[in-house]
């Protein structure tokens, strides 16, 4: 088998099926086969995908068990030479897989892979690229000073902003809506760390991948539309305390002592820092509606 795909499903059966379309054409000439691990889904996607893509092999958990553990799941029946992780809201060009095994056979050291994304409007999603999470680099992010500055070595660090999107480069960080690795790598590394729910699990694994000698790498020669989820918004304090969350479980795991200390401190000043503005903002918008009335 050349190629294993597993994709995670979570109430989103309109653009999982959308999804697979495309990866069915990709997969044109390539001996692959397709995952889909279901985390119990309240959406009818048990239904909706009964009699259809028969050549899918369906996982259906009775819970949901989070991302790393669901695709760890299906990894443990994958018998690829090579392993693709994808996000459900995904579209990839008929090339793309191809392109990726060739790009990847030229690369003896390669540990994985990730491509150029852009959202549904054809806007560059910045996190087809990143940096490890220093406390500073997270920091710089969460407090928008990389928005403020996207293409500053310092600022802008954790997306990379000073690298150009149109050109393949070595980073940290790859995205979990596109992950391809050679199996051989992922059976060294392991898989997924499964304490991780939301978030983190790509950056994990990345660190572990570099940490053991092999290189990531950002391949910028074939794009894919990655719609994102709607369910969390990027600049709520919601995202940014998942945000902490997995960033805290990474750098206490991987750096743990002062590097743990400082980074608790800096994001809980992040965190208070968004939770004024966001506080006042949502006082006076509930007293314009008391007069209104």
């Amino acid at each position: 088998m050349q190629l294993s795909i597993i994709i995670v499903n979570y109430n989103v059966k309109l653009l999982l099926a959308q999804c697979l379309d495309a990866v069915l054409k990709a997969c044109a000439n390539i001996n692959a086969e397709i995952f889909v691990v279901d985390n119990n889904s309240t959406d009818g996607s048990k239904d909706f995908f009964t009699g259809k893509f028969p050549s899918v092999q369906f996982i259906w958990n009775n819970s949901n068990v989070g991302f790393a553990k669901a695709n760890n799941i299906a990894l443990k029946r994958a018998t690829g030479e090579y392993i693709l992780f994808l996000n459900p809201d995904t579209i990839i060009p008929e090339d793309s897989l191809h392109k990726c095994i060739a790009f990847s056979k030229t690369k003896p050291t390669l540990g994985g892979l990730g491509v150029h994304m852009v959202d549904g409007n054809g806007n560059f999603l910045k996190e087809s690229k990143r940096a490890f999470p220093s406390p500073l680099t997270s920091f710089f992010k969460l407090m928008g000073l990389a928005n403020l500055f996207p293409h500053s070595k310092i600022f802008a660090k954790y997306h990379l902003g000073y690298l150009d999107e149109h050109s393949n480069h070595e980073v940290d960080v790859l995205c979990g809506a596109f992950m391809f690795h050679p199996k051989k790598v992922l059976d060294k590394v392991g898989s997924f760390d499964e304490q991780f729910f939301m978030y983190g699990e790509d950056v994990d694994l990345s660190y572990r991948i570099q940490k053991a000698g092999y290189k990531n790498y950002y391949f910028a020669e074939t794009s894919i539309i990655h719609f994102k989820g709607e369910s969390t918004k990027r600049g709520d304090l919601n995202y940014v305390k998942h945000f902490y969350g997995a960033m805290s479980i990474f750098v206490k795991k991987h750096y743990g002592g002062g590097k743990y200390r400082l980074f608790s401190i800096f994001i809980h000043v992040a965190i208070w820092l968004r939770a004024v503005p966001t506080a006042i903002n949502s006082f006076f918008k509930k007293l314009s509606f008391s007069k209104s009335k």
